[in-house]
């Protein structure tokens, strides 16, 4: 494509770390370079304690350990996701129990928790879509009247907040990803951001295969034994340096892709008085870090019309998740409480539009010209 839906910004630093990871020798999981991301990450988040996983997905599956959810339990949680949301659960032998979405976010609607709750669930896995907040507030106090975990997927979040605190740290843990998609990214990688000091002995444990191997590099035990659940959530030290020169630089990358954000806002919002699309939607709670910019059309025949037309002029603009209620494994290993019809209805409708950093104006103002051109 032309103009693809993402492209990674690499600084000037990536090799130059990479490089000094090599040189070390020590390139295994939790080097020199791990150290530094765990520090910056906390400092950054305000969160207890950062561990980098070698995936968002590793870090959901800790969570899933974290909270021991068992076969039998429920977690209620948004069908509008990517499967690791619910397959953290359901490696558990857990039930996901999808819930419908917000029609402005197109997060979890906090309204619908309450009455999906029974005597089975253990906890919530809220997604924070496109990194903008889900109301935590209502959702902490469900979770704090019913006695429930609750589990944060900010895979697309770093640098967004709700009412200025960091998301992936209100609830009891946060995951975060850095794919090669993400804002921040290393390739692959993400962290499990705990949020409580009484579960930090553990979460290192299990991310060390169920061992007691941080315990014996520390000197607090002359030799590491298996003692818990586990398994290898650790990147290698060369996913850590690429990182790390990401993370320092996220302040510039976030507000380059906000510049480009906000810019598509200022172009597209008037068109929507012709009632062919729909703009993002921020709450007044939510501080954004622009992780993408979809748009909603009018129906999924526009909504394809439009996609194929973007595609044929070398622009790529994508639908996303396939709500997971509907999906084969979803029909076998959860079920829904209630009705799904906003789920379902924005899963038809929606585009998003190409947004990276390097994302020049005259190629933004390219996208936006022939989008509007494919209008019906």
């Amino acid at each position: 494509m032309r103009i693809p839906l993402s492209r990674p910004r690499i600084t000037s630093k990536e090799r130059e770390y990479v490089l000094k990871a090599l040189n070390s020798g020590d390139i295994s999981g939790d080097g020199k370079f791990s150290q530094k991301c765990h520090l910056l990450l906390g400092k950054d988040t305000g969160c207890e304690h950062a561990l980098l996983t070698h995936s968002c997905t590793a870090a959901l599956e800790m969570a899933g350990l974290l909270i021991d959810l068992q076969p039998g339990d429920e977690v209620i949680m948004p069908s509008y996701a990517f499967v690791s949301t619910a397959t953290a659960v359901t490696l558990r032998g857990a039930m996901p129990v999808f819930v419908d979405i917000r029609e402005d976010t197109f997060n979890l609607d906090e309204k619908l928790i309450e009455p999906a709750v029974t005597d089975r669930t253990k906890a919530i896995f809220v997604v924070h879509y496109a990194g903008v907040a889900s109301d935590m507030e209502p959702i902490m106090t469900i979770a704090r009247e019913h006695n429930l975990f609750v589990v944060e997927d900010a895979a697309q979040a770093y640098k967004a907040t709700y009412n200025g605190q960091a998301l992936g740290t209100i609830g009891d843990y946060g995951a975060l990803s850095f794919h090669v998609t993400k804002n921040i990214q290393s390739g692959e990688g993400g962290a499990l951001l705990i949020n409580n000091h009484e579960n930090i002995e553990r979460a290192e444990i299990l991310r060390e295969k169920g061992t007691n191997r941080r315990a014996f590099l520390a000197g607090e035990v002359d030799k590491y034994t298996w003692v818990d659940h586990g398994s290898s959530y650790l990147p290698s030290d060369l996913i850590a340096a690429c990182l790390l020169a990401q993370l320092e630089d996220a302040e510039e990358i976030t507000a380059a892709r906000l510049k480009i954000w906000n810019r598509y806002h200022e172009l597209l919002t008037p068109e929507t008085k012709s009632g062919n699309f729909r703009c993002p939607i921020i709450p007044d709670y939510a501080s954004h870090n622009a992780h993408m910019y979809p748009i909603l059309l009018e129906n999924s025949e526009v909504r394809n019309k439009v996609q194929a037309d973007l595609c044929r002029k070398s622009i790529q603009a994508t639908f996303h998740y396939i709500p997971l209620h509907s999906s084969p494994a979803g029909l076998r290993y959860g079920r829904a409480a209630g009705q799904m019809d906003v789920t379902d209805n924005v899963a038809a409708r929606i585009l998003r539009l190409p947004l990276y950093p390097n994302l020049s104006t005259d190629e933004q103002s390219k996208v936006v010209e022939l989008l509007l051109d494919s209008m019906p």
